[in-house]
């Protein structure tokens, strides 16, 4: 089978159904494993705030895009600084706020176009690092990271009252 060429490139307010879309799919992914949380029938995003993260800088955000041009995938990121923190060094990191890749293509290297694609933008606008949270209710997610070369920084533990 011959793979399909996939193009990275700045998300644009055109995107924004078709990032919908996506955001749609990764909630159900969400709700399945933690109905107690996540709604269903809702996504992450408004029109709005997608459209002001879609101008900001600091919110880059990038699509995979198939050849007919549709979105098979999207990275939504934020540049972080802790800069003159008590604790924390001044690095910078390069957040990934969310990362789908359309539930018919998962499995075929988009994910990992995607992280890669990332990867370097982080490291050619002065990044330390690239850090991400991902729900343990999502098994199928951290394990691709894991296979990525992504370890765990943090752990966030909870107890249901």
């Amino acid at each position: 089978m011959e793979k399909a060429e996939i193009i990275i490139r700045k998300a644009n307010e055109k995107d924004i159904p078709q990032l919908n879309r996506l955001l749609r799919q990764v909630l159900m992914v969400h709700h399945k494993g933690r109905p107690d949380l996540f709604r269903a029938g809702s996504k992450k995003f408004t029109d709005e705030q997608l459209q002001t993260m879609l101008l900001d800088p600091n919110t880059p955000v990038f699509v995979a895009v198939d050849a007919r041009a549709l979105v098979v995938g999207y990275v939504f990121c934020q540049f972080q600084r802790h800069d003159h923190d008590s604790v924390l060094t001044d690095i910078k990191t390069l957040y990934i706020e969310d990362l789908c890749v359309d539930e018919t293509k998962r499995g075929s290297q988009i994910g990992k176009t995607l992280l890669s694609y990332v990867s370097s933008f982080a490291k050619n606008n002065g990044c330390y690092n690239i850090a991400l949270n991902v729900w343990t209710c999502n098994q199928g997610a951290l394990a691709f990271y894991e296979k990525c070369g992504l370890v765990p920084q943090k752990i966030g533990l909870e107890k249901i009252l």
